[in-house]
């Protein structure tokens, strides 16, 4: 399911997140969302969910660096209707963020969506959260549709493959 060229290198290795890595998706999600609280008037969604659920239902990621230590995570879904891998949740811990790592889980999100035969991966940001409209862009993203979906203003992005 994931390419170990790209999942694995000297710096980094991506494995399946099993239950004992959700105490530290979890502290990660806090660490890096909590910022956001006050710009959007409530706690982001990915702060309120259930880590222990998500790893049984859809297919969550874990980074670790060379020190073996979770650095990132990345929640997947495959999306039938548009035939697409949904990135439901992409978190790199504020003191491991720059390094690239949020591009390396992407770069795995890709890789799974082509061995699924998806046409694209897509996903959606917070329009509060304008540092990952321009991230997203960069990475090739293009924005599809604004709404507000569950009590958020989200900017939906798609990324054909």
């Amino acid at each position: 399911m994931v390419d170990p060229s790209r999942a694995s290198n000297k710096n980094y290795t991506i494995t399946k997140a099993t239950a004992e890595d959700v105490p530290i998706i979890q502290s990660m999600v806090e660490a890096a969302y909590s910022k956001y609280i006050e710009r959007i008037g409530k706690r982001p969604a990915p702060m309120d969910e259930d880590y222990y659920q998500i790893i049984h239902t859809q297919n969550v990621l874990v980074l670790k660096d060379k020190n073996n230590l979770v650095v990132g995570s990345i929640v997947l879904e495959f999306d039938p209707a548009s035939n697409s891998m949904k990135v439901n949740n992409l978190v790199v811990h504020p003191s491991a963020q720059g390094h690239g790592y949020g591009r390396v889980m992407m770069n795995c999100a890709e890789d799974v969506a082509r061995s699924q035969n998806c046409v694209a991966v897509t996903l959606y940001t917070n329009v509060k959260m304008y540092e990952n409209l321009g991230v997203y862009l960069k990475m090739g993203f293009s924005e599809t549709e604004r709404k507000n979906q569950d009590g958020f203003d989200r900017v939906f992005f798609r990324k054909d493959l």
